[in-house]
């Protein structure tokens, strides 16, 4: 005889795979940082009210949360053989009634009304209420559902937890077990360590300089570790606020907060610890570094929180984030940035960052402004016009590098430097190029150090600048 009794299911963690009330503070966060922060502060205490504040503030997509694909494939057997599914979650009601009604569960749901928490033994008590003790089965993910399942008549374990299984196995007629949690390497994976190739900026003063000892090199590389760390911090943040722009991106959506293969817990407790190590080993070298990466990671936030959706402001905070970098790298080393090598990174850089919009512009779906981005397919030539404007100033500085005493001392043979302009040049221009007609992918560095044809024209730089040494 077929199950009568109602399936109820938890949201997040169960049905979910992420948590409502984390997301609403993300995205609430994202959208008015400030009247996040003071609802959190004011109704901490009040979970509930809390809860129904943050939704209100965020205005979530709950259609685009990641679902664990067991439990929905669960709910679907069970409404197919006639049985009722039910939300009951501790998250706030009017996001889970939504999500009941994008997802076709039955009414009602049973959730956190800005006055009750609907959590442990006050959800119990709620379900037994309304079917009796043990006129139901739950889906639930962590110690606090244990007295959710003591009340019901079947339990349904989403992740490990073999000593609550073993406990209700007294009390419940059933338990079932489905996998849950998450790994390591997908952690990694938001950690980005493919972009801390960007931190070889950080040697540019010291080959500018030709210096090639091994104490300035060594301190030089502490410091790439320091902002390698600092930068996966931000990272992290910056993937939690872009969390629905994410799902909505082609690639993007399989980032691991996004497709909610690791918790938005986890990656906040990792963005903490990546960026206190970070600040640490930045203070071993110096209270000077210690102060550009805090300007580094605060200026990085800003970028996360407001700059990267103001059209021109975020293609020059990402420009002069990367001139940050050779800045540390003087630093470190304790050598001399020349005012004519920023002048040549911060417009190349202002080039790439327009490649970066241009790539994501042609490879768009429709002519709408890119989700969370300040631009539409309608802005590609302004965008183009800029690189042009981005390389020629590069160039410009180079060639004007070259009649300065420090590039006479450094460089035998000067025409080799203007020589040198050709392969700057061409790399700069096939980068724009490639981004206008759609064929990298999209962060121009990462693709730079792939494309065979461009690493071949860099290669011919250095090789005529250390030619030119003589």
């Amino acid at each position: 005889m077929p199950n009568s009794k109602p399936l109820v299911l938890d949201v997040d963690g169960t049905f979910l795979k992420t948590d409502m009330l984390m997301e609403s503070f993300w995205g609430a966060l994202g959208q008015n940082p400030i009247a996040c922060i003071g609802v959190c502060v004011k109704h901490f205490s009040n979970r509930a009210r809390l809860k129904r504040e943050l939704a209100g503030l965020a205005q979530l997509r709950v259609d685009l949360l990641p679902v664990n694909p067991q439990v929905a494939e669960l709910a679907r057997h069970s409404k197919q053989m006639g049985r009722k599914v039910l939300f009951a979650s501790g998250s706030d009601k009017v996001l889970v009634a939504q999500l009941a009604a994008d997802h076709g569960m039955d009414q009602p749901v049973f959730a956190s009304d800005g006055q009750v928490n609907l959590t442990g033994s006050r959800k119990a008590a709620a379900l037994v209420e309304a079917f009796g003790e043990a006129g139901f089965d739950y889906a639930g993910d962590g110690p606090v559902d244990k007295p959710v399942w003591q009340a019901a008549e079947n339990a349904i374990i989403v992740g490990s937890h073999p000593q609550i299984a073993r406990s209700l196995a007294n009390s419940c007629s059933n338990v079932e077990e489905f996998g849950g949690g998450w790994q390591m390497r997908d952690l990694l994976r938001a950690f980005r360590p493919h972009q801390w190739v960007k931190n070889a900026l950080l040697f540019l003063p010291l080959i500018a300089a030709h210096r090639f000892d091994m104490a300035g090199l060594l301190i030089v590389l502490v410091a790439a570790i320091a902002f390698s760390a600092a930068a996966s911090a931000i990272y992290i943040v910056n993937d939690l606020l872009d969390l629905e722009a994410d799902r909505l991106h082609p690639t993007k959506r399989d980032r691991p907060f996004a497709s909610g293969a690791v918790p938005i817990l986890t990656g906040m407790a990792a963005s903490v610890i990546l960026g206190g190590f970070a600040l640490g080993l930045a203070f071993a070298i110096s209270w000077s570094m210690m102060g550009i990466v805090a300007l580094y990671m605060s200026l990085s936030l800003a970028y996360s929180l407001k700059l990267k959706r103001m059209r021109w402001i975020d293609i020059a905070t990402l420009a002069g984030l990367y001139t940050l970098r050779v800045i540390a790298g003087a630093v470190a080393a304790k050598v001399l940035a020349s005012g004519f090598l920023v002048a040549f990174i911060f417009p190349s850089f202002i080039a790439l960052g327009c490649v970066k919009r241009l790539t994501e512009l042609t490879l768009a779906a429709n002519d709408e402004k890119l989700p969370g981005r300040g631009y539409g397919r309608l802005d590609r030539g302004d965008l183009l016009n800029v690189a042009g404007l981005g390389i020629a100033g590069a160039l410009l500085a180079f060639f004007l590098y070259s009649f300065t005493a420090t590039a006479k001392d450094l460089y035998a043979n000067i025409w080799q430097v203007w020589l040198a302009l050709i392969p700057i040049g061409a790399w700069m221009i096939r980068m724009v190029t490639l981004g206008w007609q759609g064929k990298q992918d999209y962060d121009p560095i990462v693709f730079a150090m792939r494309d065979k044809i461009g690493i071949a024209l860099i290669v011919a730089t250095l090789a005529l600048l250390f030619t030119a040494v003589g």
